[in-house]
Order: structure tokens, then C-alpha cells, then sequence
């Protein structure tokens, strides 16, 4: 037997231990992964950050983009920041066996019906270790096993990640097995990992398209797809000029790397002359490159060319694909529209249906763009950055779903969970 599938093995006979565990014991995992983190975060040399600056190196000399290079990053910070989230997944209820609906029959026959966990979740990512410790801390809490593989750009990370997970588990009496981290290889390599419906139950990738197409075209398992976004806001003309713009600055520059960043902002023809330019100008500031649609092109030329040069030198006019691309980095596309109708038509052309929004003041432009945008998260007035578990009060994710089956939108613990009848009776028979 390949030490392959005897990973994979081993994470399935773990699972079902884990699957049976007190709750109580799989906090004390949980409180041993947010305790470790921590205690790397606050050393001068941590380990951990150090591999994760030798994957960070290999990047660059691989040439790897901006926005990739932004996601392997890990700093003191963004270990704290995973460390929260870990306790935030611990302070949620426990999902294993908690009741979804019970009642009893005329005949004294009792039907109640409970969550269980999924059982092994295959999740391949990208140069993403943060999504180590997110997986690991919703699979230990729901009473999955999980395998994972990232990108080879985070490789040396996501090992030592691993390590801290299968210490914390084996400190709190857990089979270690629960998580596997594989090493980072090419993609055919899935091709033998996808083939173990036996020993898998689900497989969720996360990163760009052609991830998400090569995992539906190869795997015997279910594939449950996500994370790829081509975010939207339409700015109507009745919105509040100031609070728009401070929500399209943030949706664009916050992070610009993650999924939830914005890619296309639709402006209202009635008012593009007037705020059209001190969008560019803001966010122009903030490093932010634009992709015009002709007419918004002509009004920025016209009125920035001259008077600010700086300002003008972002700007480019869009082609013919710049409305239909997830940017992950400072690049927004611009589109004129001629009102709520047009905007609505082209979300539902372009859209990934992660999150798109409006920015409007009219109750009824909302009541409309509310029912016809059919997304995963719609925004009112607020930030496509707000697609996000942990901010959505689910602790953390492994995923946003854009499939309508099973999960959509930010996937948390309940999630993760199937369920199951339990029917108890008196020696009843069916007539």
C-alpha cells in the first residue's frame, strides 16, 4: 500500500473517531490550535513565519503576481487574526448531532432528525495557508476529517501549519489523522486522489476557474465549487455621494487579492459627469488602475487629461473581456448604465454570482435589483468585502459556495453537515 492511500485511510478511520468525540475535547483542540498561533506570532523567530518566508521567496523568484504574493504572505498579525478566528469557531454551538426537528406520531411513533458530519472534506487551494488553519478549525468542530492540498508556492507553510494542527489534536487526546496536508504537486496528481470516493465525501476547491473546471471534469467525488468572484456595484443616482464612494474605495482596496474585492462598478448615467472624476481621482490615490467603458473613458478625458495628469495616467480603456475578469489586484473595470434595468441585465450576463450590490436610497430600486440579482450574498448600501464567515458570524469558512445545491455563500459548520432520521417506536409496524 502507498503511504498515499494509507493517509488517506487513516483520515478516514480518524474521522469517525473524531465524529464521536465530546465536544468539550474538540474545543481543547481548537484552544490548543488559537494558543499555538499565538505563541508563534509573538516569537522572534518563529518557525512558522520563517518557512513561510522561504515560500515567500521562492514566490518572487518565480515571479509569482501581487495579489498571489499578498495571500502566502503571513505576518504576526494575520496569525493573531487566525488565531481569533479559531476561538470564534470554538465560542459557536456544536453542530454534531444538534436537533433540526423531531415529532411524534398519532401512533406513538418518534421521528426526530439530527446533524451529522459530511465525513472526509477534500479541500484543494491555492497559495492560501490561512485556509489551513480555517479548514482544520471547522472540520475538528464539526466532526470532520479533513484532506488538504494547496498551491506549491505555499508548500513549506501549510506543512508547519499542519504540525501545529496534529500536535494540538494529539495534545487533546485526537487522533492526529484527522487532518492530512498532502505536499503540493502537479494536477494530474489529483486525478488518483479524486478517484477514492470511498474514503472521501466531498471535494472543494478553491481558486481560479480553470481549478474549479479541471476538479468537476476529473473527480469521482462530488465537487462542491466556490470562491471565484466577479463582484458588482451599481451606484444608482439617488445614492448618497460621499457614503458610495467610501464603500466602493473599500470594496477596491481593503484587500484586493480576495474573492469578495470589487472588479466591476456599473455608474448611473445620470450622474457619471459629476462623480465620475473624483471616483478616479480617490481611488486613483490608493494606487487603484481603471478599465473605462468609451463613454466613461470620453468624460474622464475631458475632464482629467489636463487639470490631472496623475489621475488620468490610471486610466485605460476597457476591452472587450474587462468586465468579465476577477482582477484580484488593483484594477476596477467601469461601466456607464442607463439606469437600474440595464445594470441588472449586465450582472446577470457577467456575474459569478458571489456577491454583487447596489448603492441606492430608493426603496424600490432595491425591492427590483433585490429580487432579479440571484447571488449568493446582495449588498445594500455595504461592501462586497462582507462576504466572509467569519463576518457573516460563522466563525470561519471553507469556502463560498456559488453552486445552488447543498451549500451557497459562506460555508461555516452547518455547512459541513448532512443528516440523519432516527425513528424510535414501540415494536410499531407499518400497515
Amino acid at each position: 500500500m502507498s503511504a498515499f492511500l494509507a493517509s488517506l485511510q487513516a483520515c478516514k478511520l480518524a474521522a469517525n473517531l473524531l465524529a464521536l468525540a465530546p465536544h468539550a475535547q474538540r474545543l481543547l483542540a481548537l484552544a490548543a490550535i488559537a494558543d499555538a498561533l499565538e505563541v508563534q506570532a509573538n516569537l522572534p523567530e518563529s518557525p512558522l513565519l520563517l518557512a513561510n518566508a522561504e515560500d515567500l521567496a521562492c514566490a518572487q523568484a518565480d515571479g509569482l503576481a501581487p495579489a498571489m504574493l499578498d495571500r502566502l504572505a503571513l505576518t504576526p498579525a494575520r496569525l493573531r487574526s487566525m488565531a481569533a478566528d479559531v476561538r470564534n469557531v470554538a465560542a459557536l454551538p456544536d453542530p454534531v448531532m444538534a436537533l433540526l426537528d423531531e415529532f411524534t406520531r398519532a401512533d406513538g411513533l418518534k421521528i426526530a432528525r439530527h446533524r451529522v458530519p459530511l465525513g472526509v472534506l477534500a479541500v484543494i487551494y491555492e497559495a492560501r495557508p490561512n485556509v489551513t488553519i480555517d479548514c482544520a478549525a471547522l472540520a475538528i468542530k464539526s466532526g470532520n476529517g479533513a484532506v488538504l492540498r494547496g498551491g506549491k508556492e505555499s508548500n513549506r507553510s501549510n506543512q508547519a501549519l499542519a504540525a501545529l494542527v496534529q500536535n494540538a489534536l494529539a495534545a487533546a487526546g485526537l487522533p492526529p489523522h484527522c487532518l492530512v496536508v498532502l505536499p503540493a504537486g502537479e494536477r494530474a496528481e489529483l486525478v488518483d486522489l479524486f478517484s477514492h470516493s470511498d474514503l472521501l465525501t466531498v471535494v472543494i476547491p478553491r481558486g481560479g476557474p480553470g481549478l474549479h473546471r479541471y476538479c468537476k471534469e476529473i473527480s469521482r467525488v462530488p465537487v462542491l465549487s466556490g470562491g471565484v468572484g466577479i463582484c458588482h456595484l451599481y451606484w444608482h443616482a439617488s445614492a448618497d455621494a460621499a457614503g458610495a464612494l467610501a464603500v466602493v474605495e473599500n470594496a477596491k482596496v481593503q484587500r484586493p487579492s480576495v474573492c469578495n474585492a470589487l472588479d466591476v462598478l456599473l455608474l448611473d448615467m445620470q450622474i457619471a459627469a459629476q462623480t465620475l472624476p473624483n471616483i478616479v481621482q480617490q481611488l486613483a490615490r490608493a494606487g487603484v488602475r481603471f478599465r473605462l467603458c468609451d463613454k466613461a473613458y470620453a468624460i474622464v478625458k475631458s475632464q482629467l487629461e489636463e487639470s490631472d495628469p496623475v489621475s488620468f495616467a490610471a486610466v485605460d480603456l476597457a476591452g472587450l473581456e474587462d468586465f468579465a475578469t476577477e482582477w484580484l489586484s488593483l484594477t476596477l473595470s467601469i461601466k456607464l448604465v442607463d439606469g437600474p434595468s440595464a445594470a441588472i441585465l449586465h450582472i446577470q450576463a457577467h456575474s459569478s454570482g458571489h456577491s454583487d450590490g447596489l448603492l441606492a436610497a430608493d426603496p424600490q430600486i432595491w425591492s427590483d435589483f433585490s429580487q432579479q440579482i440571484d447571488s449568493a450574498a446582495i449588498y445594500h448600501n455595504a461592501s462586497t468585502r462582507f462576504t466572509d464567515g467569519a463576518e457573516l458570524g460563522l466563525g470561519a469558512e471553507i469556502a463560498v459556495s456559488t453552486e445552488r445545491l447543498h451549500a451557497r455563500g459562506p460555508m461555516g459548520l452547518n455547512e459541513l453537515m448532512s443528516s440523519k432520521w432516527i425513528v424510535q417506536g414501540q415494536y410499531h409496524t407499518r400497515r
